[in-house]
């Protein structure tokens, strides 16, 4: 009996320590990454930045491109997304990005 407790508390233990460097080195990757990825992330952060203006719920392609500079149309395009952006095209055939998030508010914007 004596044995199977030792046994059980040394598993636990163990599993405890396990665990936690397990957890320390998980958090350390995702450092790495994010530091690797920074521009990206930094980018996503600023194209919410702009659609989510409280004047403006839409923001041309134009503009977003002046403001996030150093970034090629497409590559801009997958960030818009990534931040949860879609694309609309107005009557003059202009490029206009908008927060999917931001939908019901512009709708309302319309109805007025």
């Amino acid at each position: 009996m004596e044995t199977a407790i030792f046994t059980l508390l040394g598993t636990l233990v163990g599993g405890l320590i396990s665990y936690l460097l397990q957890r320390q080195r998980f958090k350390q990757e995702l450092k790495i990454l994010r530091e690797e990825h920074k521009t990206e992330f930094m980018a996503e952060s600023t194209a919410k930045h702009f659609l989510n203006h409280k004047a403006y719920t839409d923001r041309s392609f134009e503009t977003l491109k002046k403001h996030l500079g150093g970034f090629e149309d497409e590559e801009l395009r997958k960030i818009l997304v990534r931040s949860g952006a879609i694309r609309t095209f107005r009557e003059d055939n202009t490029e206009w990005w908008r927060l999917l998030s931001r939908m019901d508010e512009f709708i309302e914007s319309k109805k007025k």
